[in-house]
């Protein structure tokens, strides 16, 4: 059973995330109750949108188990505003920006052949049970029903609050876990968990964002740790008016070099360079996969296309308010992801971690990359193995029919039937009758010199005889 959550959080000097899973994808913590065993978050899919007024970060939450039986808890700073979101916008900003392998074109090859030969063309490789003040010396500052969840927001400056709270809600709160939360505590940040409401069913698991004023660069990995495996794997989205990157990691970028295409399997080492990469960093580095500038509207566009009341869900009215309807939850939803109006491009800077469960002791920190060119999603492959082998060519080439005369171009005609040849189409390759790199087309030329000279003689030996009978 699989779950997909989005998490979307806006603060300055803030920032802590909630957990993103589909098998997971986590930036909070992700809590289960006791009767539920062997559920580790595997990775997670976010996107952080900054501007100078606010932040976003939408969390991708991806796990196996009983929805019913998670709580996500992420830290903040002040009260955050707790709205939904949706599957596509993930969706619609993979798309935009997956990483694309080109290979090689296939080798030259000599030939007989009059015809024309396509060679393969270039293909590519490459996610309310919240009691107010159930745990002594826990203010609840809101609490809220968000579409199908439960949401309360936590302020405490006992360490162990914030266990004591999920504990009498019925959460199990690991031991390795609660030094965590008690630092996070000392370190002044507030809370906001939420879980889903009794008797809904997985397929009412959808996407949130979590919004508060101003801006903030860093993301909670250590309260990612709750829940994690050996490695938890997280993709970033990073959308702001420049290209970002780790500051308290390595970063780094798959050299095109090191690249290779097998033309048997029809795919690269890409994969393998990044591993080979990551683990020689100990699990503990940031890649850029990609950095574009591109236009909102083509976010925007693929996610409007969609019927909202597929993608979004409506919020009903009550304590949180009037309600909204699903296109308004949609509408609402991409001002958070693009705040600044008229927006002509937006850099969107792809990053991709797989961090081994010690790396995840360090909350991550993001900064204004000191170099800001793009960095493509397009890999053109130029090495190669396993390259489909050439055909052999006869000896002697035998010869084809036709004059071989020039056309104005200067294009000499194929031998099989007075066509021209043209340069190759990218992917492509022309032959001509003539086999490369033998001698058969001067001997051709040669014949037909011959030939052209054995006339001119008959004709002057009838002149001739002719005179002589005169």
């Amino acid at each position: 059973m699989r779950m997909h959550v989005l998490l979307g959080a806006m603060g300055l000097g803030v920032l802590s995330m909630a957990a993103m899973a589909d098998d997971a994808r986590a930036c909070g913590g992700c809590f289960h109750g006791p009767t539920q065993n062997g559920d580790v978050i595997t990775d997670h899919r976010m996107i952080f949108s900054v501007s100078p007024q606010q932040t976003t970060l939408y969390d991708e939450v991806e796990y196996q188990g009983n929805p019913a039986g998670f709580a996500w808890v992420l830290p903040i700073h002040g009260q955050v505003q707790v709205g939904l979101s949706s599957d596509i916008v993930f969706a619609s900003m993979d798309a935009a920006t997956a990483t694309t392998i080109q290979s090689p074109p296939p080798p030259t090859c000599n030939s007989c052949s009059c015809a024309e030969f396509n060679g393969p063309s270039a293909g590519g490789g490459s996610s309310g049970s919240s009691s107010g003040g159930a745990a002594t010396g826990v203010t609840v500052i809101s609490q809220s029903v968000v579409g199908p969840y439960d949401t309360v927001q936590l302020q405490s400056t006992n360490p162990t609050a914030l266990s004591d709270w999920l504990t009498a809600n019925g959460f199990a709160i690991p031991a390795n876990v609660e030094p965590v939360i008690a630092a996070y505590v000392q370190e002044g940040f507030d809370f906001l968990a939420l879980k889903l409401q009794p008797g809904q069913g997985v397929q009412a698991m959808r996407p949130v964002s979590v919004t508060t004023s101003g801006a903030s660069l860093s993301l909670p990995l250590r309260m990612v740790a709750a829940g994690t495996g050996a490695t938890v794997g997280i993709t970033l989205w990073v959308v702001a008016q420049g290209r970002y990157e780790a500051a308290n990691f390595p970063n780094f970028k798959v050299d095109p070099s090191k690249l290779v295409w097998d033309f048997t399997a029809e795919t690269s080492n890409y994969t393998t360079v990044v591993q080979q990469t990551e683990s020689a960093a100990s699990f503990a580095t940031w890649q850029t996969e990609s950095s574009l500038d591109l236009s909102p509207y083509q976010i925007e566009n693929a996610v409007l296309n969609d019927d909202a009341s597929t993608d979004y869900l409506a919020i009903p009215a009550g304590d949180a308010g009037a309600g909204q309807t699903a296109d308004e939850v949609r509408q609402a939803d991409l001002a958070a992801l693009f705040p600044g109006a008229n927006q002509g491009t937006i850099r969107v800077t792809r990053m991709r971690a797989d961090l081994a469960h010690a790396a995840l002791a360090t909350d991550l920190a993001l900064q204004a990359s000191a170099d800001q060119s793009d960095v493509s999603n397009l890999y053109q492959v130029t090495q190669s193995v396993n390259a489909p082998a050439c055909p052999p060519v006869p000896d002697p080439c035998p010869p084809c029919s036709g004059s071989g005369i020039a056309d104005d171009a200067g294009v000499v005609g194929s031998f099989g039937g007075g066509s021209t040849s043209s340069a190759a189409a990218p992917g492509q390759q022309s032959f001509g009758c003539s086999a490369v790199g033998s001698d058969r087309g001067g001997m051709w030329l040669e014949m037909t010199l011959a030939g052209i000279l054995g006339l001119s003689v008959m004709r002057a030996r009838g002149r001739k005889n002719k005179n002589k009978q005169s």
